[in-house]
């Protein structure tokens, strides 16, 4: 871990909340809570240039382009140059152990909550913007919110529509058994690939994971407050519930044939024009992929998005939460502190952003797209977080038993893949010895176990 070292009179420029502003001592300037600027009003003369680092390579110099020109008719003078980076979740890591990375990025998953405050400004005080914003949980500290979600996800499944009716699955899976028994009738009616893998591309099987919690046992506690504490975690409830049913469904999906011929060889950019165009019948990705899919060819509107099929005593649930959180470099300048909160200010709650691109809005009270409405039927959640104290015991328990749920641990959910296509591991051997992995992090770090 990176330590700053600290002077006095930064630690002297602290957080004033009730005021609204955060003193910075060491140049005797106040920047503004998020909250309280008042967009095409605040900071409309201010001159500065910042740098964002984004994941979305496919629309820097499209999408964002037009993004840009709607800012500057209220912001003329400032300007914004984003940055692409491709192996994003690995290589903003490496960034963000110098100071000059840029101004605003998308906060890695893995980063300990310790560590927020020496990378990044505050936003504000959680407590207060709650009432303007959601989803705040994941990056929030000591009572302070280090990072707002440039869009929210439901965690579902992307699934072309005409695919699912050529192949006579007249009613949406929402169990386990259901999905196996749908893909199994588009494997028999249709030419479609019933679900891709996107084995290939690594990042993307990382997916899997954030149907761990509220999605597989109903319980929104269960995620940052409960799963470190549980002695067997992926055993067998034998109910179509928990992490054993959830990653079984991949491992019988592969075994069963219901995937790409070729796992190997699976391509991230050219499965969204096949799932498009029905050549792909569904894949397992957050709703932030809808709309790359809408727009990756012509028949946008085969494209649906559906809840995981997993029901907890007869209810499916949903989880709620945000894609990357914007946030701020705390070495970037004032005025470039400045700039990047009213830029991540208009992004959130004026630029149509979240809704554009198929995501929950960040905002409370906020608009949500059309495609939700298969969602209507569900209980919608959002992980509460970590108990006082535990803020960081997930990410050392995923650190220490190398499993890395919701933090970049793709090469377990391959090795899922791996093992039914091959036949060289039975799905009970992969969860038996994911739990002795687990039950030795919680040796080793001393962690209370329960059962």
């Amino acid at each position: 871990m990176r330590v700053r070292k600290m002077t006095a009179l930064m630690l002297a420029g602290a957080m004033t909340a009730s005021m609204g502003t955060f003193a910075f001592a060491d140049e005797a300037k106040e920047l503004p809570t998020i909250d309280s600027i008042k967009l095409g009003e605040d900071y409309t003369d201010l001159t500065a240039t910042i740098k964002v680092l984004t994941h979305r390579t496919d629309i820097v110099d499209t999408t964002f382009q037009d993004y840009i020109k709607k800012f500057n008719e209220s912001y003329p003078n400032i300007t914004i140059e984003y940055e692409a980076v491709t192996d994003y979740a690995e290589d903003i890591k490496l960034r963000l152990t110098t100071d000059d990375w840029g101004d605003i990025c998308g906060i890695p998953t893995n980063l300990q909550k310790n560590e927020l405050e020496d990378e990044f400004i505050s936003y504000g005080d959680k407590k207060t913007l709650d009432e303007n914003y959601v989803l705040l949980n994941n990056f929030a500290y000591n009572g302070n919110v280090y990072g707002i979600p440039s869009t929210g996800n439901a965690q579902g499944i992307v699934y072309n529509k005409k695919v699912f009716e050529e192949a006579g699955v007249t009613e949406l899976p929402k169990t386990p058994t259901e999905f196996i028994e749908a893909l199994q009738k588009i494997k028999d009616n249709t030419d479609a690939i019933p679900l891709y893998t996107n084995y290939a591309a690594g990042w993307t099987m990382g997916a899997w994971d954030a149907y761990l919690g509220v999605v597989s046992n109903g319980d929104d506690t269960y995620m940052n407050q409960k799963f470190v504490h549980t002695a067997e975690p992926f055993k067998d409830n034998g109910d179509g519930t928990g992490a054993y049913a959830l990653y079984k469904i991949l491992y019988d999906a592969v075994a069963d044939g219901l995937i790409e011929d070729d796992y190997t060889t699976t391509d991230w950019e050219g499965c969204k024009g096949m799932l498009n165009r029905g050549e792909i019948g569904c894949m397992v990705l957050g709703s932030w992929a809808y709309s790359q899919m809408v727009e990756a060819d012509s028949h946008g509107e085969d494209v649906g998005y559906m809840p995981f099929p997993m029901s907890v005593n007869g209810t499916q649930y949903a989880l709620a939460g945000g894609d990357y959180s914007y946030a701020i470099n705390v070495n970037s300048s004032d005025d470039n502190k400045a700039a990047s909160l009213v830029f991540i200010k208009w992004m959130t709650e004026k630029s149509g952003w979240c809704y554009n691109e198929g995501g929950y809005t960040v905002v409370k009270g906020g608009e949500n797209p059309d495609m939700y409405k298969a969602f209507d039927g569900c209980t919608t959640m959002a992980d509460q977080p970590a108990l006082a104290g535990e803020e960081n015991l997930l990410n050392d328990m995923n650190s220490e038993s190398e499993l890395s749920f919701n933090a970049g641990g793709n090469d377990k959910v391959q090795r899922i893949v791996e093992a039914a296509a091959t036949g060289s591991e039975t799905f009970d051997d992969i969860m038996a010895d994911w739990t002795k992995a687990w039950n030795d992090a919680q040796a080793e770090l001393g962690v209370e176990v329960n059962n």
